[in-house]
């Protein structure tokens, strides 16, 4: 198929089945998000959650930039804020309040603490204790 007969075939079944950015079920009941896609049969490539991981990233990243201490942390600490942020979504990892008043004091232990100290900690329990040991050391894990 030529490039523009490709693009005319875009627009078409964009225009039969719409767009949804958030999963619904179809006419048929099966689980779909998008233009279409059958999550149930046909999910998800890893290059497609490969990229919308990345989309994740610049936004958990853009959000964090808006705590006035976030750009002089070291990047393991930045990346352990925004895999919390990816996992708890920013309402709430605002609530983070001691952690966060420990981070624009560097106190980085502290903020350790206040991160193992938490529901999401027991929820998560690995996920945590990485985040939080690169909180404290600044360094990525091992």
């Amino acid at each position: 198929m030529e490039l523009d007969d490709f693009a005319r075939t875009h627009q078409l079944v964009r225009m039969n089945e719409g767009f949804r950015s958030k999963p619904y079920r179809d006419s048929v009941g099966i689980l779909t998000i998008g233009c279409g896609r059958n999550l149930e049969s046909r999910g998800i490539s890893s290059l497609e959650a490969d990229v919308m991981l990345n989309n994740d990233i610049h936004g958990a990243l853009l959000f964090l930039s808006n705590y006035s201490f976030f750009a002089t942390l070291a990047p393991a600490r930045q990346a352990a804020l925004a895999d919390m942020v990816i996992n708890l979504g920013a309402q709430s990892f605002s609530h983070f309040t001691e952690m966060l008043q420990h981070l624009s004091n560097g106190a980085w232990l502290p903020a350790a603490c206040a991160m193992l100290n938490s529901k999401w900690a027991a929820q998560v329990g690995e996920r945590a204790k990485r985040d939080a040991q690169m909180m404290e050391t600044g360094e990525w894990p091992k």
